[in-house]
C-alpha cells in the first residue's frame, strides 16, 4: 500500500506529532508541526523531555501540538500520530490510573474547549515531517523550542507531503 501525509479538510489545520527515544542514552524528546489544509506550514516545535518512556514522550508531543494550535486560534484541527498506543490513552476517558494520568486529563481538558479536534492514528510514513522534529529535540536544550520553517529538512519532508510523496509499505491486519 502507498502511505503518504494527507491534510486535513479544507478549513482545518493538521497537527502531526511524534516521539523519539534514543539508545543506549534513553533520551526522550518530542515533536510536531502544524500545518494547512493545502499543507502549507504553519509552525514547527521540538522538545527535548530527558528521560521518560516513549508513550510519554509521544503523549507530550501531542499535548504541545494541540496547546500550541489553541493558542493561535485554530478551532479545527486533526491530530496525526503514529503511536496507536498514545491514540488510545489520550482518547480513553475513563482509565486514569496510569503513569501518564497527569498528562491525559490534561489532554482531556483540552478536548474539552470551544472546538472541534479529531484525534487519528496514522503509518509512521505518513508523519515523517513530525519524526524529523522529534529527533531534533536531542540536540537542543531541555525544553519545548520553536523551530525555524525554513530550516532545510522541515522544508525538504514539508516539500515531499505537499507534492504527495509517498512510500509503499506492506500491511498485514
Amino acid at each position: 500500500m502507498a502511505v503518504g501525509w494527507r491534510p486535513a479538510p479544507t478549513g482545518w489545520i493538521t497537527v502531526n506529532s511524534d516521539g523519539s527515544l534514543l539508545r543506549p542514552s534513553e533520551s526522550t524528546a518530542a515533536g510536531g508541526a502544524l500545518r494547512d489544509w493545502q499543507g502549507r506550514l504553519l509552525g514547527a516545535y521540538t522538545m527535548n523531555l530527558g528521560r521518560c518512556s516513549i508513550t510519554r514522550a509521544e503523549i507530550w508531543g501531542a499535548l504541545k501540538g494541540l496547546e500550541l494550535a489553541w493558542e493561535a486560534g485554530h478551532r479545527q484541527v486533526e491530530l496525526q500520530l503514529d503511536s496507536k498506543t498514545a491514540v488510545a490513552m489520550l482518547l480513553d476517558t475513563g482509565q486514569h490510573c496510569h503513569q501518564h494520568a497527569n498528562l491525559t486529563i490534561r489532554f482531556q481538558e483540552l478536548l474539552r474547549r470551544d472546538w472541534e479536534v479529531r484525534v487519528i492514528h496514522v503509518y509512521r510514513e505518513a508523519n515523517f515531517l513530525a519524526d524529523c522534529l522529534a529527533h531534533k529535540g536531542h540536540s537542543v536544550s531541555p525544553g519545548t523550542h520553536m523551530i525555524d520553517i525554513s530550516d532545510p529538512d522541515v522544508c525538504r519532508w514539508t516539500r515531499f507531503d505537499i507534492v504527495g510523496g509517498f512510500t509503499i509499505r506492506s500491511v498485514f491486519e
